[in-house]
């Protein structure tokens, strides 16, 4: 495989790494409220039986979650290291991080520290750097993936860390809760249906919300597409894969009454303006459609941050037919990529800028 793709598929898999890991922190210690000291001791609480502080859902859960982060880690090493070196750090890496995770837990009321978390994360962590050494080996598999990539994208670490941009957004927009490309969770007010509801208004605000999220996302494409003609395809294509996942993670969530509240009037009219906009902009030069991209992630972190008053993780919980606790730092997560994400893509336009 040659230097450069190596490399760029190195630094993809650091930037894709660096924020699974803050995803982690995020779901681990949110809501970063409350820290005290609660009379524990953190090797007592590695002494403890397993079975006092086991959950199946948990232990799954935690598996879950530790597994990609093992792989993103074993996909950034296993350029530098030797197979055996790559699990090898890659689990250490994981261990290292839950176990800072339960420390800090053990200071959060709303927070309970677990060797059996501890125990679970590790072998997902582990699982995950395998997979990583596994599928490392398949040569042919990679060669056709970058040749994929070359055809489609632009190299360069710019290209890297806006390729790891496109996968925050995605994960952030698949929440089931969230209206399609919207940023206001579905609240408690959607009862079931055949139900006589108060009228509600159409909510203008909601529409420029999702255009100008959809405008931000194709400003992000602009950059990152070496043929950039094909914008719309390479849109309508993320778009209907965000949509199937949200289908399937609304199916899973989500009570049936609620399954397709996520496509709202309001996103539909944002997601046709937002089109109009995008065609619109793909006419301008280049530094005109990135100061474009830059004014409208200013525009969009106005109203997110200044019009809606509503937007709050719990308003959502009466939607889903599962409720534990994850689902609420999920939703948090989704608010949390909402927020930061016109942050990093003005951060990304900065620096395509002097290039």
């Amino acid at each position: 495989m040659q230097a450069p793709i190596k490399e760029s598929r190195a630094q993809l898999s650091i930037w894709l790494a660096i924020g699974y890991t803050l995803l982690i922190v995020y779901a681990s210690l949110s809501p970063f409220a409350g820290w005290r000291e609660q009379g524990l001791d953190f090797i007592e609480v590695l002494r403890a039986p397993f079975l006092l502080t086991y959950s199946a859902f948990d232990a799954t859960v935690n598996l879950l979650a530790y597994i990609p982060l093992g792989l993103l880690f074993g996909l950034a090493l296993r350029t530098h290291f030797s197979a055996l070196g790559c699990v090898m750090l890659g689990m250490c890496l994981g261990v290292a991080l839950s176990t800072g995770m339960e420390y800090l837990q053990m200071y959060l009321p709303t927070r309970v520290s677990s060797n059996m978390d501890l125990l679970t994360n590790s072998a997902g962590a582990l699982t995950g750097s395998l997979l990583a050494v596994s599928i490392t080996s398949w040569t042919w598999l990679f060669s056709h993936l970058m040749r994929w990539r070359s055809h489609l994208f632009r190299h360069g670490k710019e290209m890297d860390f806006g390729l790891a941009l496109l996968t925050l957004w995605m994960f952030g927009q698949i929440n089931p809760s969230l209206p399609m490309l919207g940023n206001v969770f579905i609240s408690g007010a959607s009862h079931r249906p055949f139900v006589t509801l108060p009228h509600a208004p159409f909510n203008i605000w909601e529409s420029g919300a999702v255009a100008l999220n959809l405008l931000m996302l194709g400003t992000l494409m602009l950059t990152l597409l070496r043929m950039p003609h094909n914008i719309i395809t390479a849109l309508l294509a993320i778009l209907s894969l965000v949509a199937l996942l949200k289908f399937i993670a609304a199916a899973l969530l989500l009570k049936s009454w609620a399954l397709l509240l996520w496509i709202k009037s309001e996103a539909v009219l944002g997601i046709l303006l937002g089109i109009l906009l995008l065609l619109a902009v793909l006419r301008l030069p280049r530094h005109a459609a990135l100061a474009i991209g830059i004014s409208t992630a200013l525009c969009y972190m106005a109203i997110v941050n200044f019009v809606f008053d509503d937007n709050i993780p719990s308003s959502a919980m009466s939607i889903y037919h599962w409720h534990y606790g994850h689902l609420l730092n999920y939703n948090g997560l989704a608010q949390s990529i909402t927020l930061v994400f016109p942050l990093l893509l003005i951060l990304h336009l900065g620096r395509i800028w002097k290039v």
